[in-house]
């Protein structure tokens, strides 16, 4: 199996866990709620400062946390009245990341191989 493969395949698994994870029961939805997750690309969740931080701000937007499901995903619910002050607030209420997003992981990442490789190349023919 190619890399690309795996990563698919291993994101289809993450998808298909977050579904099972986030089943609701019929008292959780009675009314009229809304859902979201909030992903962190980098675990950030894990730190109890980033944490309260992230809660604070959703709760601006009038979102609850209902689960911590890791340290890179939250999951939060609002009624769907909330929707009422969205404009005047200053970010997105609907986000879906914490911090660097998922284009900006990847490219960091890629330029960080490119990086290493470039070293290892000058380091290399100085040798020489």
């Amino acid at each position: 199996m190619s890399g690309a493969a795996a990563a698919a395949a291993a994101a289809k698994q993450r998808r298909d866990k977050e579904e099972e994870m986030t089943r609701y029961t019929d008292s959780e939805v009675e009314g009229s709620w809304e859902f979201k997750i909030l992903r962190s690309n980098t675990g950030a969740f894990g730190k109890a400062v980033v944490l309260r931080r992230v809660c604070d701000e959703e709760a601006r937007a009038g979102w609850t946390l209902i689960e911590k499901f890791d340290n890179e995903r939250l999951r939060f619910k609002r009624p769907t009245s909330a929707r009422a002050g969205d404009s005047e607030l200053p970010f997105d209420p609907y986000r879906s990341y914490w911090g660097i997003g998922t284009g900006a992981f990847v490219a960091l990442m890629i330029g960080g191989v490119f990086a290493v490789i470039f070293a290892v190349v000058a380091i290399v023919n100085t040798a020489r």
